[in-house]
C-alpha cells in the first residue's frame, strides 16, 4: 500500500511541499523534497506505523499461533466492552431504553473515548497474560485444558440447541382400536390365559428381585446378565416387557417399569451396540408402550434413541452398519460377515420402527433412511429372484450368495409384508417386493420330505442345505398373514403353506424328549425334523413356533393350534421354570435338564405375549389395526387419511 494512503489514519498530511511537486520544489531541486519540518513529521509517522504494526502482530500472534484455546479467543473477542452491558447509572436510576438505530438515548451523555480505550487495553493485557501462562505449562497440561475447553463448548452448544429447539410436535393421543380386549368367553380358555399371566408374573418378579435395571436375568445364579448386543445401555427386559405388562393388565408392574424408564433409561453411553437388536427391542418397545398407554416419556425416549442410531447410515450406499458406537457415531460390521458386509435381516428390519419415528417426531429423515435401503436393493440383480444374506455397504454389491429364511435373512421378508399392511395397504413397492420374494422362495427353497413334511431349505450358491432353523418357523405365520393379498387367487394356497410349516415346526417339538424345539433340525441322512448336531440341540426360550400358532389360530380358528400352544406351556413349566425365573435348555433330546441360566428378554416380550394372545379373543390387538415388529411389539396401522386427521402442532 502506498505510504500516502496510510497517512489519513494518523493525521492530516504535511503542507503542500511535503510531497514535492511544483509548490514544494526548491531551486535546483529537480522535484526532490527539501529537508524541513514537514518531512520530519512524515518520518515520525512511519516509525509510529511500524511500532503499532509490530504491537498488533504480537497480539494476534499470541492469540492465533498458540495452542487452540477457546479461553484466549474469548478473552479478546467475547469479553470486550462492546459485548458487555453498560454499568447501571448511579443512584439506581433505570437505564434509558435503546433508541431506534442503536444510538444513545435522548439526553444521555456520549460515551467517552478514553474509557473504551482503557477497556480494550485491559482486554489485550489479559489475553497476553493468559498466553504467557499457557506457554509456561507442560504440553500435557495444555492438551488437557484444550480438551476440557472443547468439551465445555460442546456442552454449551448442545444446551443452547436443546433450549432453542422446538422439540417434538404436540400430539393429541388417540389410543388405537384393540389396545384392550374382552375376557375370553370360554372358562377353560380363560383359565389357561390366566396361567400364562402367572408365568409372566413369575418371570417379572424374579427379574425385579435379582436383576432390576440390568438387561436380563440369570435365574439359576439369581443375578443380572448382560449381553454385548446392548453395549452399556441397560434395562432391556424392562423395555421389552412394557407392552406385555400393559396388555396383561399388570398395572402396578407397568407403572414401576414406566418410572424406571423415566428416571434411569440412559442412551448417553460410550458403547458399541447392535443397531438391529437395539432397534427391535428398545425402539420397538418404547414405540408400542407409547401407542398403548399414551405416556409421553416413551415417545421422547424412542425418538431420542432413533436419533442416536442415525449415524449408522453414514456409509457410501446408505446401507447401515451392523454395529455402532452411539457416542462417537463410528460404525462397523461384524468381523465374520462375508467381505465386511451388512446382514440382510439386520438392515432390512428397521422399516416399521423408523416409519413410526418419522410419524411421531415429524422428522422425515427416519423414513427416508429406510426407503433408501429399498432403492439400493431394487437396483441390484437378485440371483434366481432371491436376496442373499450379505450386502457390502461400501460397494453396494452382494457378498456371499447365501440365502436363508431363517437366521440372517428372516425378518427382512417379514418387514416387506408388514410395511405394506402398516401403510393401510398403500405401500405398493413393499407389497410387490414381498410377493416376488415369496414366489422365488417357493420355487427354489421350499421342499417336501419323504415323510410329507414341508420345510424351507437354505440356498448356498445354488446348492440346497436341507436344514431348517427354529427362527425359520416364523414363516408359517407370515405366509398366512399375507394370504389375503396374494396375487392370482393364491389366498388359499398361502394359508395352506402356512399350515404346513406350522405342522413341520410342531413335529420338531414333538420329536424331542422335552417337547421343546431345537435351534435347528434337518431333513437328510434318513432323519426328518430332528437336530443331528450337538450345537443345534439347544432351546433358548424362542417364540417363533408359538408365533406361528397364534397367527394360524387367528386366521383359521382351528383348535389344534391352541392345543399345540398349551403343550408348549406345559413343557416350559416342566423343564424351563426354576425358582428364579425361566431358563433355556442345552439339549432338548436329553431326559435331564441342563439349564443355560439365561432368561432372555424376548421370553417376556414375545413368547409369553404370543401365548397370551393365542388364548385371547380376536379383539385384543386385531390384525386389521396392528402389526407386530419382529420382537412382537405391536405398532398401529397408519390409516391412509391419517395425515389429514392428525392434529400435530409445533
Amino acid at each position: 500500500m502506498p505510504a500516502a494512503s496510510l497517512l489519513p489514519l494518523f493525521g492530516s498530511a504535511a503542507g503542500p511541499g511535503a510531497l514535492g511537486g511544483p509548490a514544494g520544489g526548491g531551486a535546483g531541486g529537480g522535484g526532490r523534497k527539501a529537508a524541513g519540518p514537514g518531512a520530519f513529521r512524515l518520518t515520525e509517522k512511519f516509525v509510529l506505523l511500524l511500532v503499532f504494526s509490530a504491537f498488533i502482530t504480537l497480539c494476534f500472534g499470541a492469540i492465533f499461533f498458540l495452542p487452540d484455546s477457546s479461553k484466549l479467543l474469548s478473552g479478546v473477542f467475547f469479553h470486550s466492552a462492546a459485548l458487555q452491558p453498560p454499568p447501571p447509572p448511579p443512584g439506581g436510576q433505570p437505564r434509558a431504553p435503546p433508541q431506534p438505530g442503536g444510538g444513545p438515548a435522548a439526553g444521555a451523555p456520549a460515551a467517552g473515548g478514553a474509557g473504551s480505550l482503557e477497556r480494550i487495553r485491559a482486554d489485550h493485557e489479559r489475553a497476553l497474560r493468559e498466553a504467557k501462562e499457557t506457554l509456561q505449562k507442560l504440553p500435557e497440561e495444555i492438551r488437557r485444558d484444550i480438551r476440557q475447553e472443547k468439551e465445555k463448548l460442546l456442552q454449551d452448544a448442545r444446551g443452547r440447541k436443546e433450549a432453542g429447539a422446538p422439540g417434538l410436535p404436540q400430539r393429541l393421543f388417540r389410543q388405537p382400536v384393540g389396545a384392550v380386549g374382552q375376557e375370553p368367553a370360554d372358562p377353560a380358555v380363560r383359565q389357561r390365559r390366566d396361567k400364562i399371566k402367572e408365568m409372566m408374573k413369575h418371570a417379572w418378579d424374579n427379574y425385579k428381585r435379582y436383576a432390576w435395571g440390568l438387561n436380563e436375568l440369570k435365574p439359576i445364579s439369581k443375578q443380572g446378565h448382560s449381553s454385548n448386543l446392548f453395549g452399556n445401555i441397560q434395562g432391556a427386559t424392562i423395555v421389552d416387557a412394557l407392552d406385555t405388562l400393559y396388555i396383561m393388565e399388570m398395572k402396578e408392574e407397568f407403572k414401576e417399569a414406566k418410572e424406571w424408564v423415566e428416571k434411569n433409561l440412559d442412551f448417553n453411553v460410550n458403547a458399541e451396540i447392535s443397531v438391529f437388536e437395539v432397534n427391535i427391542r428398545f425402539v420397538g418397545g418404547l414405540l408400542s408402550a407409547y401407542y398403548l398407554s399414551g405416556e409421553e416419556v416413551f415417545r421422547k425416549k424412542a425418538v431420542e434413541l432413533g436419533e442416536k442410531l442415525l449415524p449408522a447410515f453414514n456409509t457410501p450406499t446408505g446401507i447401515p452398519w451392523a454395529l455402532l458406537n452411539i457416542k462417537s457415531g463410528i460404525g462397523r460390521n461384524w468381523p465374520w460377515a462375508s467381505g465386511g458386509s451388512s446382514i440382510l435381516a439386520e438392515f432390512g428390519t428397521l422399516h416399521l420402527e423408523f416409519v413410526h419415528l418419522s410419524h411421531l417426531s415429524g422428522n422425515p429423515v427416519f423414513a427416508e433412511k429406510v426407503m433408501n435401503i429399498r432403492k439400493v436393493l431394487n437396483r441390484l440383480d437378485k440371483p434366481e429372484g432371491l436376496y442373499p444374506n450379505y450386502l457390502n455397504p461400501s460397494s453396494g454389491q452382494w457378498g456371499q450368495h447365501h440365502v436363508s429364511i431363517g437366521g440372517l435373512g428372516d425378518s427382512f421378508y417379514e418387514y416387506l409384508l408388514k410395511a405394506w399392511l402398516m401403510s393401510d395397504k398403500t405401500d405398493e413397492e413393499g407389497k410387490k417386493m414381498y410377493y416376488d420374494a415369496v414366489q422365488a422362495i417357493e420355487t427354489h427353497l421350499i421342499r417336501k420330505s419323504s415323510g410329507g413334511l414341508t420345510y424351507i431349505a437354505e440356498w448356498k450358491g445354488g446348492l440346497l442345505e436341507h436344514k431348517m432353523g427354529h427362527l425359520t418357523c416364523f414363516a408359517g405365520g407370515m405366509f398366512a398373514l399375507g394370504a389375503d393379498g396374494a396375487p392370482n387367487d393364491k389366498t388359499g394356497h398361502h394359508i395352506e403353506l402356512g399350515a404346513e410349516i406350522a405342522r413341520t415346526c410342531h413335529e420338531s417339538y414333538d420329536r424331542t424328549s422335552m417337547k421343546l424345539g431345537p435351534e435347528a433340525f434337518r431333513f437328510d441322512g434318513g432323519v426328518e425334523a430332528i437336530a443331528t448336531r450337538q450345537n443345534e440341540k439347544y432351546y433358548i426360550l424362542r417364540p417363533e413356533v408359538i408365533e406361528t400358532y397364534m397367527y394360524m389360530w387367528r386366521l383359521t380358528h382351528d383348535p389344534k393350534y391352541r392345543q399345540w400352544g398349551w403343550e408348549a406351556v406345559e413343557a416350559l413349566e416342566k423343564h424351563c421354570r426354576v425358582d428364579g425365573g425361566y431358563s433355556g435348555i442345552r439339549d432338548v433330546y436329553n431326559n435331564h435338564e441342563s439349564h443355560d441360566d439365561v432368561q432372555q428378554s424376548f421370553f417376556l416380550s414375545e413368547t409369553l405375549k404370543y401365548l397370551y394372545l393365542l388364548f385371547s379373543e380376536d379383539d385384543l390387538l386385531p390384525f386389521e389395526h396392528w402389526v407386530f415388529n419382529t420382537e412382537a411389539h405391536p405398532l398401529p396401522v397408519l390409516p391412509k387419511d391419517d395425515g389429514n386427521k392428525e392434529e400435530n402442532q409445533k
